[in-house]
């Protein structure tokens, strides 16, 4: 399953997952993007909220943009 992710680092109102009426999701997190930290967290979010090891979600592309397409 694909799904598009707009991430918002540095956020006060982390950690949180919102679903978009288009499908597409936010994410707030509170890590700023600096050596990978923020991707890390994202992905034990999308990890919790999905239910699915962290192993299984893929970065498909925008790995160092706010705007992201996932693999799970």
């Amino acid at each position: 399953m694909l799904i598009s992710l707009l991430v918002k680092p540095g956020s006060k109102q982390s950690p949180r997952l919102e679903r978009l009426e288009d499908g597409s999701y936010v994410a707030f997190i509170r890590e700023r993007p600096h050596d990978g930290e923020a991707n890390a967290v994202l992905l034990k979010l999308l990890s919790k909220h999905f239910a699915v090891p962290k192993t299984s979600i893929k970065i498909k592309s925008g790995a160092s943009s706010r705007k992201k397409l996932i693999e799970l």
